[in-house]
């Protein structure tokens, strides 16, 4: 028997190993199953290159666990280890600068391992002991076993072994027992080596005999060697592609279209891509992507490896060029996981373009479910905008289709404004904003729908990109000026009128919660909206946008600002107008009068001021000039009540804001209420 120490430069790498593995203490079993299947691998290379002439036989490797021992095996039939290759392979862990290395890297123990190659040595992370027993392929080769209990000794002495292959025994330690159990076993097995291209066979499989569950003799393979995406496209039917869709994603609904990606050049990558469908705007689901080396297993958080809107994309990607262990910063600076990045965007924008190009009508069926992900592609990758822009579409309030380009030769006739620039109308609630839809298109304008989840900030982005255009929601203003022409109306109401009814109107708008209401006047076709609600589009956009990040921003905390827009051609308008001359005339004449005389006062002491400084003011001056600002305001006051009186006892003021408030979806509860008691006294 032969005892030894392991050639490791520093005494604290087993610390270290199990230390700072304790979230990932399960890769122990990925890496030896990995091992395992490089052996297997390189056993089929030599026989068929004539190295090795046996016979390869059952190369099955298999994984068991013993409970009363607390043990976990896992056995190949590959090319095995003689003592020198356990010395070389197993012992010699000696690397440069030992210390400094472990020092930087403790913290990121995935790092060590990917590295330097110490895969096995992760078994240490659950064990107490671990035994090697190995006999090489080669013709009078010795078994020999290996153990050790974690420290840097260990023996070697020869072992009986009938076969080639290795078994390698992990004793878990006290604080892994959860590893030694059947159904977490299966667990991992099914996590990290369902695709592996050996078979793996944990245990035997079982069937329902007499009631009860019954191990048959038929090995229980866990893995499918030979996955989808490792095999030709045109071996391949869409029945194919969509039960390995439902093999991964058994709770999904049925994706809406798939990429097959095969690279040779300028790196290796493999692997099947799905659109998934979104059921709604909030389910954005990541993590869905499973990235294989070498159809081993190793993370579905690909973040960093490919672009953050194919991350909404389900599947999977094998690349031997992309590294099994590493860590997210090493994945995001190396320069061959870029490449691939890139690749893969061109390869999806390909495919996309194809559909669209072979198949149009199919293409707008699933626009709803493929437009979150493209308008998210859009707006992060400006490679991917540039080759979508051929493809995206643009959808208008009655359900037609448009692209880019086409939509802008059918609307550049009749919705540019007077200063050249196209302007796009959209709506983000068909039904909410009916109204104002129906008004747009009585002037002929087409108004898009834009109700996703990115379409605030998707409006923003294509606004920058295309020429002399701007976006403009159709509730923003009233449809004269959504796209100012040249022609106006003349307003019919003096502007003593319209200051009259601003109070009268002001006075009877409700006060909503983190809402702000402005009166203004527009000069409207007599047969248009007598009082419409508007919200200004810069503020509420910014406002959108703020919230989908969170309502951090500036924006976020304002209040919302709306116009009430009262037309002021409208015929229930100026009657309400000469109500106001008729009942209140003489009354805000007299007000009127006074304020008139008090302001011409108010000028003469201001002109008599003037030049002078506040000491050389007489006493008296300054109490005059008090005393006229006090009774103007007194007269304003005056003049605001009774045209609040007169509104408080006008049903029809009401009705008209109470109308144009329904039709913006904001009257509710006891104001709703009263709308319909005083709609039943009026009719």
């Amino acid at each position: 028997m032969q005892k030894g120490n392991i050639g490791v430069s520093t005494e604290n790498i087993f610390p270290i190993i199990k230390k700072y593995l304790y979230s990932d203490h399960e890769i122990f079993l990925r890496e030896l199953i990995s091992n395992a299947v490089d052996a297997t691998q390189k056993l089929k290379t030599f026989a068929s290159v004539g190295e090795f002439k046996g016979e390869l036989g059952d190369t099955t490797i298999r994984v068991s666990i013993d409970e009363k021992k607390n043990t976990i095996t896992i056995s190949d039939r590959g090319v095995g280890m003689t003592a020198e290759e356990i010395e070389k392979y197993i012992n010699q862990l000696a690397f440069s600068g030992a210390n400094d290395f472990l020092e930087k890297y403790k913290k990121d123990a995935n790092a060590i391992i990917g590295h330097f190659g110490l895969g096995f040595y992760s078994s240490f992370m659950v064990s107490k002991k671990v035994e090697i027993i190995t006999r090489s392929f080669r013709d009078d080769a010795q078994p020999v076993k290996w153990s050790c209990d974690g420290s840097t000794e260990f023996t070697i002495e020869d072992a009986k072994k009938e076969e080639r292959g290795t078994d390698i025994i992990l004793y878990i330690d006290d604080e892994n027992k959860n590893f030694v159990d059947k159904n977490e076993i299966s667990k991992l097995l099914k996590k990290y080596c369902r695709f592996l291209p050996v078979e793996i066979a944990f245990g035997k499989k079982t069937e329902w005999k007499d009631g009860k569950e019954v191990e048959i003799d038929e090995d229980n393979v866990i893995n499918e060697t030979n996955p989808l995406w490792t095999r030709k496209p045109a071996d391949l039917k869409d029945e194919d592609y969509q039960k390995f869709y439902r093999d991964l994603y058994p709770m999904s609904d049925d994706p809406l279209f798939n990429i097959h990606l095969n690279v040779d050049y300028p790196f290796n990558l493999t692997g099947v891509l799905y659109f998934p469908k979104i059921k709604s705007n909030i389910e954005i689901q990541k993590n869905k992507i499973q990235l294989y080396c070498n159809q081993v297993y190793v993370t579905d958080s690909v973040e960093g490896i490919v672009p953050e809107f194919l991350t909404l994309l389900h599947g999977v990607l094998d690349s031997p060029d992309i590294p099994l262990n590493v860590s997210r910063s090493y994945l995001q600076s190396d320069s061959n996981v870029k490449k691939i990045s890139s690749h893969i965007t061109k390869k999806v924008a390909d495919r996309l373009e194809e559909i669209f190009k072979a198949d149009r009508k199919i293409f707008e069926e699933k626009w709803d479910d493929l437009k979150l992900f493209i308008e998210y592609g859009m707006l992060t990758d400006e490679k991917f905008y540039d080759r979508a822009s051929k493809f995206a579409l643009l959808k208008n309030t009655e359900g037609k289709y448009f692209t880019f380009e086409e939509y802008k030769e059918i609307v550049k006739t009749n919705q540019t404004d007077k200063d050249a620039q196209l302007v796009y109308l959209y709506s983000t609630n068909k039904d909410d904003q009916y109204t104002f839809i129906e008004a747009a298109k009585a002037k002929g304008y087409d108004v898009l729908l834009m109700d996703g989840h990115f379409d605030s900030h998707f409006v923003n982005h294509v606004e920058q990109k295309f020429e002399k255009t701007r976006f403009v929601r159709v509730d923003s203003d009233v449809v004269d000026k959504l796209i100012p022409k040249d022609e106006q109306h003349e307003m019919k109401l003096s502007a003593e009128q319209k200051e009259n009814l601003t109070s009268v109107f002001s006075s009877q708008v409700p006060q909503l919660a983190k809402s702000h209401f402005l009166v203004s006047f527009e000069a409207m076709g007599e047969t248009d909206t007598p009082v419409m609600i508007t919200q200004q589009e810069f503020m509420r956009r910014m406002k959108e946008m703020s919230a989908l990040q969170g309502g951090g921003m500036f924006y976020g905390e304002m209040p919302d600002s709306y116009n009430l827009v009262v037309n002021g051609n409208h015929p229930l308008v100026t009657k309400i107008a000469g109500d106001v001359d008729e009942q209140l005339g003489e009354k805000l004449k007299t007000i009127t009068s006074r304020v008139a005389s008090l302001n011409s006062r108010k000028s003469e002491l201001e002109a008599a001021k003037k030049d002078k400084k506040e000491e050389e003011i007489p006493q008296a001056e300054k109490e005059e000039m008090e005393d006229v600002e006090k009774k103007i305001s007194e007269q304003n006051n005056k003049k605001g009540e009774l045209l609040k009186d007169y509104a408080s006892g006008n049903k029809l003021v009401s009705q008209l804001i109470d109308l144009a408030l329904l039709s913006n979806n904001m009257l509710k509860g006891e104001a709703l209420n009263k709308f319909v008691k005083r709609s039943i006294e009026l009719i």
